[in-house]
């Protein structure tokens, strides 16, 4: 089987065309972003916990390292300091992610919630105030009959509310 060499090149290109269109679409380059700087966070979080917050600790109860905190059972090692160590530092971001990423942006949701604008062909049924056609002659919610608003008195409607 011959293959052209033309063929090849131009169907690289594409899937290389297709994978960067891929990449620049959406989301995709903000989820990398935030998986990277996740991590460095984590890796600095964890550094904090085991250099500085847990010498604290074990200063304050007497071990002189405390991740080397372990006790033994049937001959297997437990290691308690490790163990408390990723808890802490878990908890720790955690802690962050909530305060400093959870509420700020549940603020932000709250403080933007706009009502979307009004359907400029819609308007409401004076029974039940469902929306409803401006043109309607029954509610199609209630049957209660309606009177129709013509365009002229659509108009003068909406100058007025």
């Amino acid at each position: 089987m011959k293959v052209n060499p033309r063929t090849v090149a131009r169907a690289s290109r594409d899937v290389a065309h297709g994978f960067a269109r891929f990449l620049l679409r959406g989301k995709v380059v903000d989820l990398a972003v935030a998986v990277v700087i996740g991590a460095a966070a984590g890796s600095l979080i964890t550094s904090f916990v085991r250099d500085i917050f847990t010498p604290l600790i074990s200063a304050l109860f007497g071990y002189h390292e405390f991740g080397r905190v372990a006790f033994t059972v049937n001959h297997s090692r437990i290691a308690l300091g490790d163990f408390l160590d990723a808890l802490i530092s878990f908890l720790v971001i955690a802690a962050v992610v909530y305060f400093f990423v959870i509420i700020p942006v549940n603020r932000l949701i709250e403080n933007a919630y706009f009502q979307p604008p009004a359907d400029p062909a819609m308007r409401k049924c004076p029974e039940c105030l469902a929306d409803i056609q401006k043109a309607a002659r029954r509610c199609m919610y209630c049957a209660q009959p309606v009177e129709p608003m013509l365009a002229d008195t659509a108009a003068t409607a909406e100058q007025e509310a």
